[in-house]
């Protein structure tokens, strides 16, 4: 749970101190629409205000819409589709008693189920393949990480053991199935040694890449377009560039790699999502000391700034981020 941490506890710090959509896209799909609020088949620009736990979205398709929902003190950020109308709905995993809650945005109904328990990480996605966000988190006990998932198909549990409880978790869409895999990262037995990422495709067999070091950052996303989600990391203050992030893609369309210096250390947070609507994931960040957002866009190449939020917000994309 620590990496999902990580970029919470950042922000707390802050708070307290780039073609064509395809109908393949699943993978990028299912992450746009949890922050899709306006179903315009873009991510929007929205962030959480711990000082009124107010949810406040900048509209793609124009227009900002404000919420009040949840806990800073207890709740993580859960976003999610989990009624499947297409649209991002509001949503946190509470730790205290380990309930989900969220707002359906096809009826605007409220919704809470319990499912899981204080110490655990949420981790909901859509494992069935059936176009709505399942309950799911993950658990570290005994050594070992156990997944649990509730699926929204049929509403049957499942528990799998997959990793250690010194992993960290990378879910996402690697086989592009339509449905989310269990994945995660192992670090090695230091931070600059070789980390190795364990997959196990819905589909059967488990993929393994060594990528990356163990103290980078896990950033899951569609950065090729190519309906399958890459594995990337962020490498925070690498030496010669020790104020930046750097971002490193091991594309699945062709094993080749992106590699891009795009953030800057300490300031910022990385909310990587489809932006621009093309289906595949823009590299980007929200910087705190400016209130903006940072878009590489897949489309063209071009850099998009978009000024939203308090130095005192969190930005909801980075719950993706572990």
């Amino acid at each position: 749970m620590r990496r999902f941490l990580e970029s919470s506890c950042k922000a707390l710090v802050l708070i307290f101190a780039l073609t064509g959509l395809t109908a393949t896209s699943y993978s990028q799909i299912a992450l746009r629409d949890a922050l899709d609020i306006d179903g315009d088949d873009k991510a929007d620009y929205t962030v959480f205000r711990p000082s009124n736990n107010v949810w406040y979205t900048l509209q793609s398709g124009g227009g900002f819409m404000f919420q009040q929902f949840g806990l800073s003190a207890s709740d993580f950020p859960a976003p999610g589709d989990y009624d499947g109308d297409g649209k991002g709905d509001i949503a946190v995993w509470r730790d205290e008693n380990g309930a989900w809650y969220w707002l359906n945005s096809s009826d605007s109904t409220f919704s809470a189920v319990t499912f899981g328990v204080t110490g655990d990480e949420p981790v909901g996605r859509d494992y069935d393949g059936d176009g709505k966000t399942d309950l799911a988190v993950v658990r570290r006990s005994n050594g070992n990480m156990i997944w649990y998932v509730l699926r929204s198909s049929d509403g049957l549990f499942s528990a799998q053991a997959f990793g250690f409880n010194t992993d960290y978790t990378a879910p996402g869409d690697y086989d592009g199935d339509g449905k989310f895999d269990f994945a995660i990262q192992r670090p090695g037995t230091s931070p600059g040694e070789q980390a190795v990422f364990y997959i196990q495709k819905s589909g059967g067999g488990v993929d393994i890449f060594p990528w990356g070091f163990g103290d980078d950052l896990v950033v899951p996303g569609d950065y090729d377009g190519d309906g399958k989600t890459d594995v990337a990391v962020v490498r925070e203050g690498q030496p010669g560039f020790e104020n930046y992030l750097i971002w490193y893609v091991l594309k699945s369309s062709d094993q080749g790699l992106i590699a891009r210096v795009f953030g800057l250390l300490n300031t910022d947070l990385t909310t990587q999502n489809d932006f621009d609507g093309d289906g595949a994931t823009d590299i980007a960040i929200w910087r705190d000391s400016e209130r903006n957002y940072y878009v590489l866009q897949t489309t063209n190449g071009s850099l998009a700034v978009t000024h939203w939020g308090l130095s005192t917000d969190y930005p909801v994309a980075t719950y993706d981020t572990h």
